[in-house]
């Protein structure tokens, strides 16, 4: 790496015309996320809300392969391995500016051109126009990472049509802008090689509210392909609708169908502590009101996570050594106490997420 790419700020800043222009800026890593972005994110966040010459922010990941591939969860890893504090605190900052995206007073518009994944999804969903292209690519694979699909993943996946959300969150499914826009996701599906006139037009036009961002957004938009997924929204609403983990894993494994049995196989490759929770994850962010309760309900279940053996061996597997091998411990979902993910829920003390 050069002193000049060593240089280069982490997140870019600018005001054009009458819009914010958030730009994530570490192509080289899939603009995956740092702490010191979100803290800088959140701060112009709060400074733009205030500024009247800024109508509308939009945010764009830098280079041609990525939005956000997520966060870097192998420093995380690493950190409290080494006893230090810089997990929490990434987390934590994390966390805050998902909330200020969610509650930001201006139209908030994702451009999520390429990768968007975990962190990726957090620093786009809260706001109020998530703009897909043919290159949009968009997973939460946090299941496989012994983790959960965090970064609001409790508050949007089980608003998502029946039962969808809870099939992308146990899964990790990836898609893109076709099952995107037909799952509501996607607002908005755009050209690539028109991310940069949207950039343009958005900042050229006055931007009361909501409608007419969304008039702007029109402009751009085409209708993608049917949705790949829709062949599948029957078997998904059949199977994943399970009163717990074990009554999806049952009904799935008394399918022989080829998808039943691919799904199965799946979700038997997940971390068994992580598929219990993100289920449980999903039940109670489903019936919150707000989506700053869930905030906090994620960051107990992520302090808690960071106790147990699967994130780190999930990180070790998928990201560190790449062997794709992860020996999960608990081994089985019947080793998993329901007590235990319970447990994970508990409140911090003077530790609980300060917004």
């Amino acid at each position: 790496m050069t002193n000049t790419e060593a240089a280069e700020p982490e997140v870019l800043f600018e005001e054009r015309g009458n819009i914010g222009l958030i730009t994530l800026n570490r192509p080289r890593a899939l603009n995956s996320l740092t702490e010191n972005m979100c803290v800088e994110i959140k701060r112009q966040l709060d400074l733009w809300a205030v500024t009247p010459a800024v109508h509308a922010v939009v945010v764009v990941g830098a280079g041609d392969k990525a939005f956000c591939a997520g966060g870097d969860v192998v420093k995380v890893a690493k950190s409290y391995k080494a006893g230090t504090d810089e997990w929490r605190g990434f987390f934590h900052e994390e966390y805050r500016m998902n909330v200020a995206i969610d509650e930001f007073p201006k139209p908030y518009i994702a451009l999520v051109d390429g990768i968007t994944m975990g962190g990726g999804v957090g620093v786009s969903i809260p706001g109020d126009f998530w703009v897909a292209t043919e290159k949009t690519l968009f997973a939460m694979p946090e299941t496989g990472l012994g983790l959960f699909p965090d970064v609001g993943g409790g508050w949007f996946l089980p608003r998502l049509p029946g039962e969808t959300g809870m099939y992308l969150a146990l899964t990790g499914g990836r898609v893109k802008a076709d099952d995107l826009y037909a799952l509501g996701i996607a607002s908005h599906v755009i050209a690539s090689d028109k991310v940069d006139n949207v950039i343009t037009a958005l900042a050229a036009a006055e931007i009361k509210d909501n409608a007419d961002a969304a008039d702007v957004l029109a402009q751009f938009h085409n209708d993608p392909a049917p949705a790949k997924l829709a062949g599948n929204f029957d078997d998904i609403d059949d199977h994943f609708d399970g009163v717990t983990i074990e009554e999806i894993m049952s009904s799935l494994a008394a399918d022989n169908g080829e998808w039943a049995q691919k799904q199965l196989s799946i979700l038997n490759s997940k971390s068994p502590t992580s598929l219990k929770l993100t289920f449980a994850q999903l039940k109670r962010g489903g019936a919150m009101e707000n989506f700053r309760d869930n905030m906090r309900m994620e960051f107990r279940a992520v302090c808690n996570v960071m106790k147990g053996n699967d994130f780190f061996e999930g990180v070790r597997a998928i990201l560190i050594d790449k062997d794709n091998t992860p020996v999960w411990s608990p081994a089985t979902l019947d080793d998993v106490k329901d007590s235990d993910i319970d447990a994970h829920f508990d409140n911090l003390g003077s530790q609980e997420l300060a917004l």
